[in-house]
């Protein structure tokens, strides 16, 4: 074993110890590798879940590079994706997203042998499954569109691969959000986004491949539609959810349609909604305010959504080498921590274990009572000691996933006819 392959001398720990100016003369090749990555800027876009200014400052300070990145909403990251393959080196982009975007050919595979952490990815990402007892939940799961055949692939391989679409990152189990102060009651079920009690204050995400994941929700629960597969609906079935929306919003029972995380923390924030479609971290956003609102556990089960970084095709030489020490770092666990503050989890939790305090860890993960205040990643208290998290543990949550977000056979159609609905 030579002198620059002993364990803990990785190009890794070269690169940090460099920035640190450690002395490595020994090592002029990673040291003029940590130099010129200096100059190195990655053009990185995606929804505002996951692209935030927190991060790219923590890349700066850790790996030396610079990493620009813009937030759009889910469509519009879908479109760019699609159509402007020059405009971005990273895109962190859901599952569902990929679906539509890989067969373009503009990301190129990843090679999971370069990722240090691969073999602590969750099964969800890997074999489907949380556990091996798991059952994978209908829809666009992600291991389905998360392997293909080789460089160069624009096929999706039902089983791992050693090569991936997108390195796994971000991931939750959605419900809606209520405000309990001004409903009053328990609430229970997905029917109750319809239920006329809170005519004019309920609100649903006006973007379709989402909504309508949460429509079918509801429509299941109240018993109106029995699906094949909420996440590949056929033509009928998109009708009939359509329909029984349409109805409720023509009563008057919507107060507004969102399509950005602030939109929906106003709306609830103001009580002029008190039942929707939220995000966790918008959750997180209206408690700092100090203001009640809870991410409500509903029998039928959680919809799910993950997300990953995707590499640019255009990306080669130092440019992606820089990419791959950014998403080795991502899966790290400073990130990890940093998201899990807002309700997320991390494709590999355990490393967020480090980045987090023993109180912070029990009530994110694995849904102890907290043992004193919990705050966001801003310092702002969201739960106080003997809170325990909405939903409960990890394995809770994402052991009761119905449904993930999902790109269906018939989305044309149903994205015309959301839009229908959206105008009526």
């Amino acid at each position: 074993m030579t002198q620059a392959t002993k364990p803990g001398l990785s190009r890794r720990t070269l690169l940090t110890g460099a920035a640190a100016g450690v002395a490595a003369s020994a090592f002029p090749a990673p040291m003029i590798w940590a130099q010129n990555i200096k100059d190195i800027t990655l053009r990185q876009f995606g929804t505002g879940v996951s692209n935030l200014n927190e991060v790219a400052q923590k890349v700066k300070e850790d790996l030396g590079f610079t990493l620009e990145m813009t937030a759009l909403d889910s469509d519009a990251v879908t479109q760019r994706a699609a159509t402007q393959p020059k405009s971005f080196d990273i895109a962190d982009i859901e599952y569902w997203i990929c679906k539509k975007v890989w067969p373009t050919g503009n990301l190129q595979a990843m090679d999971t042998s370069k990722i240090k952490n691969y073999d602590k990815i969750v099964g969800i990402f890997r074999s489907g499954k949380l556990t091996p007892e798991s059952t994978i939940a209908q829809g666009t799961a992600p291991h389905s569109v998360g392997f293909t055949s080789g460089p160069g692939g624009k096929d999706f391989v039902a089983e791992e691969s050693g090569w991936m679409t997108l390195i796994p990152t971000i991931y939750n189990a959605d419900t809606l959000g209520i405000r309990p102060d001004l409903i009053g009651r328990p609430i229970e079920s997905w029917t109750e986004l319809l239920n006329p009690e809170f005519k004019g204050k309920a609100s649903i995400l006006d973007i379709s491949s989402i909504g309508i994941m949460d429509a079918a929700m509801v429509c299941e629960a109240m018993g109106e539609i029995a699906y094949g597969d909420k996440g590949n609906m056929t033509r009928e079935e998109i009708d009939k959810t359509m329909a029984i929306f349409t109805e409720a919003k023509k009563a008057g029972q919507f107060r507004a349609f969102w399509k950005t995380f602030d939109e929906s923390v106003n709306l609830m924030a103001s009580g002029e909604v008190v039942i929707q479609s939220m995000w966790s971290p918008a959750i997180t956003a209206v408690k700092s305010r100090g203001i009640p609102c809870v991410y409500q556990p509903l029998k039928e089960g959680y919809r799910s959504w993950g997300g990953g970084i995707g590499l640019s095709a255009n990306l080669s030489g130092l440019a992606l080498d820089a990419a791959y020490e950014y998403i080795n770092w991502y899966l790290s666990g400073w990130v990890g921590g940093f998201l899990m503050r807002q309700g997320y989890y991390s494709a590999v939790p355990e490393t967020s274990k480090d980045f987090m305090s023993e109180n912070e860890w029990g009530y994110w993960f694995e849904g102890k009572p907290a043992t004193d205040t919990i705050t966001n990643p801003q310092g702002q208290p969201m739960a106080q000691a003997g809170d325990v998290r909405d939903g409960g543990s990890f394995y809770d949550r994402m052991g009761a996933v119905a449904c993930w977000n999902a790109v269906m056979d018939e989305n044309q159609y149903m994205v015309r006819k959301w839009n229908e609905f959206i105008a009526a």
